[in-house]
């Protein structure tokens, strides 16, 4: 993996969390504004519109770095939009962002033809 590519990932990786605890704080504001007379739903709609925005541009960053396939690619957009799913994203980001540095590090040792 390039540096490139990394660094996307990266970027991904720091907006996804941020947008899942956004979009559940706003499933929370929604809740709260049918049940009480607080009404937060414009601040953190507009919070979570910017970091659902920044997720989606780095996600397309991503997918163009990576040459991800289609199915990869759907399945980040996908997790972006579930309510827990930039936390599942994070989590898979981290993983092959772990998997590639064990590569990378295999091939300067010449263990494997990895």
């Amino acid at each position: 993996m390039d540096i490139k590519t990394a660094s996307a990932f990266h970027r991904l990786r720091l907006v996804s969390a941020p947008e899942a605890v956004s979009f559940l704080l706003l499933l929370v504001c929604s809740v709260l504004k049918r049940t009480t007379d607080v009404n937060a739903v414009p601040v953190m709609g507009a919070i979570h519109g910017i970091l659902f925005i920044l997720y989606v541009i780095f996600w397309a960053d991503a997918w163009n770095k990576a040459k991800w396939p289609v199915k990869t690619a759907a399945l980040f957009f996908v997790l972006s939009v579930l309510p827990f799913g930039g936390f599942v994203a994070e989590r898979k980001l981290k993983r092959q962002a772990e998997d590639a540095l064990i590569a990378a590090r295999a091939r300067k040792e010449g263990v494997v033809g990895a």
